[in-house]
């Protein structure tokens, strides 16, 4: 009898994580969430319930992480954060599952085609370039799953949508296609990656992609209410914007500070962070939610 492989996994604690454990446990895996030692007792409890396992490993110990996912088919960092998190801890993550001898890893690349972008334009995206080269250098396999942005941020963390004036915010075009792929989708489609032996390096996927024309037209529909896109400027308006924002609230230390946000913004609506060709039929299991679908399940004023 064919045992289940064993998927470990580092931020299993987080949204995305979670989703990708649970996951990973509807197709049968053997999931394996870290935990640091000092976790809390509602941690772990949170951790168990959304995993097979849990191993207890000091993040910053790669000896302690490759006893925690030693025997593990795939190593999957659903981590998150600025450059300690993403750098120091998946580094010594990485290092951890090559002295282990896992033959795959699975980095925390979940974002738009960064692979495109402009260097030095976008933080978070330079340094998923800067972990993607060290991964590329290092005696593994690995598979980067790319999404574009989580739907499930549209109208709410990345606030386009404005209700109260019923307008769709754009720059400079409101026709540019935009990639959007809800966070459930994109931990189903992980969770097949992680279990599949000859998953090539990078792998694209959108559950929808939209302009802000047709944005305006799905929140027309769903409301009753008509819905127009509003010019807020050009992509260079956006970059001064980007530079104040900067002055204003550095947000050293934090993963998502305002600026954070024009950035992506800046990518998206520039076209550079566009996926061009989708994997989105690699694993047929995975329904796509479409950007209509989750507009109608929200409740709007």
């Amino acid at each position: 009898m064919r045992t289940s492989p064993v998927i470990a996994i580092a931020g299993a604690s987080g949204d995305l994580g979670g989703r990708i454990a649970r996951a990973l446990l509807a197709r049968g895996a053997n999931v394996r969430a870290l935990a640091r030692p000092d976790a809390s007792a509602e941690e772990l409890a949170g951790l168990q319930a959304s995993a097979s396992s849990v191993a207890r490993a000091d993040p910053g110990s790669v000896d302690g992480l490759a006893e925690a996912v030693s025997g593990a088919a795939c190593v999957v960092s659903a981590l998150n954060g600025t450059r300690e998190a993403m750098i120091g801890r998946q580094g010594r993550l990485l290092d951890a599952a090559v002295k282990a001898g896992v033959p795959r890893f699975m980095p925390s690349d979940f974002a738009a085609d960064f692979t495109r972008t402009t260097p030095g334009r976008n933080r978070n995206y330079d340094l998923r370039r800067e972990f993607m080269a060290r991964v590329d250098a290092s005696p593994i396999r690995a598979t980067s799953i790319l999404n574009g942005a989580f739907m499930d941020m549209l109208g709410a963390e990345m606030p386009i949508i404005q209700p109260g004036i019923r307008r769709v915010l754009y720059w400079r075009s409101a026709g540019q296609a935009l990639d959007f792929t809800t966070k459930d989708d994109t931990a189903a489609y992980a969770a097949a990656a992680a279990l599949d032996e000859d998953a090539p390096r990078i792998l694209r996927i959108a559950g929808d992609t939209v302009s802000v024309n047709d944005i305006a037209m799905i929140m027309t529909e769903v409301t009753g209410r008509r819905y127009r896109p509003l010019y807020a400027g050009g992509l260079g308006l956006l970059g001064v914007m980007i530079g104040v924002a900067k002055l204003v609230a550095p947000g050293r230390g934090t993963a998502f500070p305002p600026w954070q946000g024009m950035q992506y913004m800046r990518d998206q609506f520039s076209g550079e962070a566009k996926l061009i060709s989708l994997d989105n039929d690699r694993y047929p299991h995975v329904r796509w939610t479409s950007v209509r679908r989750t507009m109608l399940a929200r409740q709007w004023s």
